[in-house]
């Protein structure tokens, strides 16, 4: 199969996400987007942001109502968004890992039985029959649900189980578009699990010249003080809805920079992070992808975005950090040789 460039890649995933949202979007009409992510998890923030970047580019808009787990109010949707979808944002929280989100999605189900309800693109993962049960009656009674699924197996699950319009969908943070390129510190970068999702025990045999981090820890300060200056220069004029909603954009791309600041430091990349590899991709970096806990990345790459000589599927974590060094040892020479040239 002939391999896509990153913009090509890009276009492409772009064209396949507005076609399967196309269709519960229109300028007229209001629409709400609940579960906000506002936690450390930089990936969760990049697939806001592709959500927010969709609506502006293709329809001029904004979501009328949002909302995070904790704050939801269905007073207040029904008030701001009398008519029109509910969208729930999209990630890898469906099934029983995240159970939190996954109560406040069916509850909402519930509450609105007779609003069509939008699920942005997820991955499936469940453990428990009797959660798949108690999912599958959810979705039953509800008989206006829409389920956008990033990979093949989970589309495959989800037709078998739940009586819904189930749709094929990439990551919505494809939308947000190519990154320019920035300059780089260090040869290699492991970007590796520290939560539910990880692979393998304690023990990881890395050499002690390649960093190895994650990109959950973040000063609460520092996005707290971007909530406020989301505001700041034009708060008396905002409606308080729209000042709630800077507030939590500005938080979602404070922790955005924060991961493309940490990853775009190395010339190439070690991951077991869906949203590393994804925003390798728009940053046009070469990157060794490892699994997490049950299969989410590779079978979105085989689904999407495997066709780019961008990406490799380690056999191992020594495969992954062998190929890496290869990368960036070749990128060192190709800017060297471009540096060259220019002078």
């Amino acid at each position: 199969m002939t391999s896509l460039s990153r913009s090509e890649l890009i276009a492409k995933l772009n064209g396949m996400i507005h076609d399967c949202l196309k269709d519960y979007v229109s300028r007229d009409e209001p629409l709400a987007i609940l579960d906000f992510p506002d936690i450390r998890n930089c990936g969760d923030s990049a697939i806001w942001l592709g959500e927010m970047a969709y609506l502006q580019d293709r329809f001029g808009k904004r979501p009328d109502y949002v909302s995070r787990l904790y704050d939801f109010s269905a007073e207040e949707l029904k008030r701001r968004v009398p008519t029109g979808p509910i969208f729930i944002h999209g990630g890898g929280n469906f099934g029983d890992i995240w159970v939190a989100h996954q109560d406040f999605r069916e509850a909402i189900m519930e509450r609105f039985p007779d609003r069509q309800i939008i699920q942005f693109p997820q991955s499936i993962h469940y453990s428990s029959p009797e959660r798949i049960e108690q999912s599958k009656r959810a979705i039953g009674r509800h008989k206006n649900f829409v389920l956008l699924v990033r990979d093949e197996e989970s589309k495959e699950f989800s037709e078998k189980h739940f009586d819904c319009m189930v749709r094929l969908c990439p990551d919505m943070a494809f939308a947000i578009g190519a990154l320019p390129q920035r300059a780089t510190q260090i040869p290699v970068l492991a970007m590796l699990r520290e939560d539910a999702e990880r692979v393998g025990g304690t023990d990881r045999n890395i050499p002690s010249d390649i960093p190895v981090e994650d990109w959950i820890t973040e000063s609460k300060r520092k996005v707290n003080i971007a909530k406020k200056l989301g505001v700041a220069s034009a708060y008396l004029a905002l409606k308080p809805s729209e000042v709630a909603l800077r507030r939590l954009d500005a938080a979602a791309h404070n922790r955005f920079e924060r991961g493309i600041s940490q990853i775009s430091r190395a010339r190439a990349i070690v991951t077991d992070r869906l949203h590393v590899h994804i925003c390798s991709v728009l940053l046009g970096r070469p990157h060794a992808v490892l699994d997490n806990s049950y299969g989410k990345i590779r079978r979105f790459m085989n689904a999407f975005s495997g066709g780019t000589d961008l990406s490799y599927k380690a056999t191992s974590l020594e495969d992954g950090i062998e190929w890496a060094r290869h990368q960036a040892a070749q990128r060192r020479i190709d800017n060297k040789e471009a540096m060259s040239l220019r002078a």
